[in-house]
Order: structure tokens, then sequence, then C-alpha cells
């Protein structure tokens, strides 16, 4: 890969007061990452500031009665990264290290993912600084409810779709729905996404990223002449997105030779049944000790024989301190920001092909966006529907952004930022300022 810029050769930014300067955060890892692309972006290059700095940011408390009679506040947030193409989407997290940093990068690299499959919205994300697993049903039912009135004036079905994320799901989101459709005075299904299919879910919503993962990570093995029988895939993060990504390999013909999670890490040359592991996770609370497999050491993980890597888990994963190690010849994110740019440079130097997590895991919201459309019209597709529409967006978003990597000789990430930064850009120099 020649022709762009190395990790090294920052730009100086002008950071808000409300981050420190010194210690920016995950936002850091975005910015680095428009300036990459900036040297493709020709005249549209003169609205990049745009890129950098998010549209709105609320930050609430959330106080709430606990279950013992004492009330406890927890920080909240939700941010509009752009919304020059459509309404802000984008999950909400419930996590115990949740800043502001991570959820404005969160919010842009949404806005980046639903450019690069050319869905009509913009980024956002919202977070809690909490621990899900303290606090009891009643208890997140509350936080949950009072987060949704704190923000309910910036969200809305045309203004600010809100989805699951970490240790969030369909449940949280009835809730939300529920909390905001009162506050309304009518019943508004459209505000969120990845709710239960009895209120205006939609089919396949549970499987949507980790299948996303899937198709384009198959589509690449094709590119990279890589067989799906016998692919040796190794797995990190075992929740909704690695589960389904690791089932559906396997289901493929694929083996699936190491699980990580935040348990434990297993691994088994002869492969691992991802339905058993499952089933073991859920009857023990751990993903080790599953007959067949060793246990092996956290750090283990990435040095594990294999032939496609899928971290699914957090952010900032694969540093310089294990990019070295990693002996995929694929790696296909299912998390988002799991790659710092100089990790990404290095697998790059040694041939390695990523499938990064703006194209890779955009199953979710794909099928977020059937949601939404079926809510509005109250019309539902079966299941099968739904897949094949997910199949071919995906394929063809990944098939097109080859290209670009091709024209432009540079990695797959870059081009879908050339692509998805060219289409936000365009809408916002069409729309100009107003006033």
């Amino acid at each position: 890969m020649t022709a762009e810029p190395i990790s090294g050769n920052k730009v100086a930014h002008e950071i808000p007061t409300y981050l420190d300067p010194n210690n920016i955060g995950p936002y850091e890892i975005f910015l680095e990452q428009v300036d990459r692309v900036t040297p493709y972006l020709g005249k549209l290059a003169y609205w990049t500031e745009t890129l950098k700095r998010p549209k709105r940011i609320l930050i609430v408390d959330v106080p709430v009665h606990l279950d013992d009679g004492t009330v406890a506040h927890f920080e909240g947030y939700r941010v509009q990264h752009n919304t020059s193409r459509g309404p802000a989407k984008g999950g909400v997290r419930y996590h115990q290290d949740v800043t502001l940093s991570e959820v404005m990068a969160l919010s842009a690299w949404m806005t980046v993912k639903n450019a690069a499959v050319n869905l009509p919205y913009g980024g956002g994300k919202g977070g809690i600084r909490i621990d899900p697993r303290k606090y009891s049903q009643g208890e997140l039912e509350r936080v949950t409810r009072r987060y949704t009135s704190e923000i309910g004036l910036i969200i809305g079905p045309e203004k600010d779709i809100p989805a699951p994320d970490v240790n969030t799901g369909p449940q949280t989101m009835a809730w939300m729905m529920d909390t905001y459709s009162m506050n309304v005075g009518r019943t508004a299904t459209g505000v969120v996404t990845g709710k239960p299919i009895s209120l205006g879910g939609s089919l396949g919503r549970s499987d949507a990223t980790g299948r996303g993962v899937f198709v384009t990570g198959a589509e690449a093995m094709k590119k990279l002449n890589m067989p799906m029988e016998g692919a040796r895939i190794a797995v990190q993060g075992f929740g909704n997105v690695g589960e389904a990504a690791a089932r559906i390999f396997h289901n493929h013909g694929a083996k699936i030779v190491a699980i990580q999670d935040v348990t434990g890490t297993i691994a088994s040359e002869r492969g691992i049944d991802p339905a058993q592991a499952l089933a073991h996770l859920r009857t023990t609370g751990k993903i080790t000790g599953l007959e067949g497999t060793e246990e092996i050491q956290r750090d283990e993980f990435w040095s594990v024989d294999c032939d496609v890597m899928v971290p699914a888990a957090l952010e900032k994963q694969i540093t310089l301190a294990n990019a070295d190690q990693i002996k995929a010849k694929l790696v296909v994110e299912g998390a988002n920001g799991p790659t710092i740019p100089a990790a990404d440079d290095l697998l790059a130097q040694k041939g390695v092909t990523v499938v990064p997590d703006v194209l890779a895991n955009a199953g979710g919201v794909t099928v977020s966006y059937f949601e939404w459309v079926q809510d509005f019209s109250s019309f539902f597709w079966t299941e099968e529907e739904i897949n094949n529409r997910l199949d071919r967006i995906m394929r063809e978003a990944f098939l097109s952004l080859w290209d670009v990597k091709e024209r432009h000789n540079v990695t797959l990430r870059t081009a879908v930022y050339i692509v998805s930064c060219t289409r936000v850009l365009e809408a916002r120099a069409l729309r100009g300022l107003y006033p």
C-alpha cells in the first residue's frame, strides 16, 4: 500500500475545551482517520472540519432510586455527530468505562458506517456510565426511563433513533420506546430499533451485525482466494456479535479455533462448536472449562494460528503490542474501533487485509433501517426477505468499496472513508450553511 499518511504524521487539531488535549481518548483515532482520508477528497476537503466536530452533544444527570432506598446519580451522554444525510442513528451502551470521548468516536464511526452502506442516516451514539452487573432489573429499568426522559428533547423517529449496543438489548429498547411514547402522548414505535418483535421489532435483527461480519468476511476471503471450508477462525468477544459471527462461519464449514470473552480464552485445533460454547457459557457463567478445549492466557489469543481473526469486543484491542503477533491473513472487525491506527499500519505492512468496522459491522444498522421503515409503514417482512436484503446490501457495498481500494491502492479502511466522507460532505456542501 502507498500514498497513505503514516500514523506518525499527525495534524494538530484545535481540541474542544471539553476534551483533555493530553488524553483525547478514542475520538483521537477518528480525527487521525479523517486526516488520512482528506487528501482524497478534492474540493470537498474544504468541509472536513465539519467531520471533526460533533453537531450536538448532550450530557445528562441520571438520578434514580435504588432498591435500598438511596439515590444514585449516573452520567449519561447522547452525541449526534452529523445529520447532513438524515436523522442520527446509533446505539446506547451501558458500561462503567463510558466516556464522552468514546461516545463521540462511536457517533462519528456511525456517520461513516451509515454512509458506507448508503443508508439515509447520520451518526449518533449514547451511553451511561454504569456497570449493569451491579444493579437489579428494576434499577436498570429506572435508569433507562430517566435517561430516555432526559435525552427526549433531541431523539425521535425523524430526529435521532437509538438502538442496542454493549450491555443493552430488546428490553432496554422496549423501556425507551415506552418512556418516549408516554412523554409524547402516542405510541411511537419508530423512536428506537432493536425492539422485541411484539413491539414493532424486526425479524433478523439479533443476528444482523454478526451476519454482516460473516458476509463481508466471506467476500474478502473470495478476493484473497481463501476457501471457507476448514478456514480457521479466532473470535474475540462472544456476545451478540461474536457469537452470531462464530455460529454462521461454523455453519458454512469454517472451524472456530479460539474464543475469548471477558471470562477467559479457550482454544482447540479440532474446532469449537459455538452452540456448545454458548450453552456452556449460559450454564457456568464462563467460557473456560468447555470440554475438548484448553484454556490459554489472554495475551496468547493474538498469536493463535488462524486464517481469520474477528475482534468483536471493545475498542483499542489490536495495538502495537500485539499486532505483530497476529498470524491471520484477514481481520474482520466486528467491534467498533478495535484497531488503533498505528497497528493498522503494521498489519498493512505485514500484508494482512482488514475489513474495517465501519463496513464489517454495518449489518446491525442496516436491519435497524429495515425495522424503522417497517414501523413507519406498519408492514413487516419475513426473515428470509430481511436476510436476503441484508446480504445484498452488504455484498454490494463490499464489492464497490473493494474497487475503490484497488483503484487508489489504499487499505480497505481508507477506501471506506473516501466513499463515506465524500457522501457526507457532498450533502453538507449542497445544503450549505444556515443562516
